[in-house]
């Protein structure tokens, strides 16, 4: 897939000038960015969804003695 997007002059210089120094491309870096930052905004964005579903009522939530209970762990 084929994305594009705008950076700053400084960004943009930033990211050319590691390039260069190390030898690989722009796109490396920005794949490199992504995937190791694309987990922390599904962190970040997924459980906000959840937090404001737990606040609405619209999502149950289990202390910790029910967990341990369901699973058997409470001897």
């Amino acid at each position: 897939m084929t994305v594009s997007i705008r950076l700053d002059a400084e960004t943009e210089k930033r990211l050319a000038d590691l390039a260069k120094q190390t030898g690989r491309t722009k796109s490396y870096y920005l794949r490199e960015l992504i995937e190791r930052g694309l987990e922390d905004l599904e962190d970040y964005y997924l459980g906000n969804e959840i937090l404001e579903r737990v606040r609405k009522g619209e999502e149950r939530v289990y202390s910790a003695d029910e967990v341990w209970a369901e699973l058997g762990l409470d001897d």
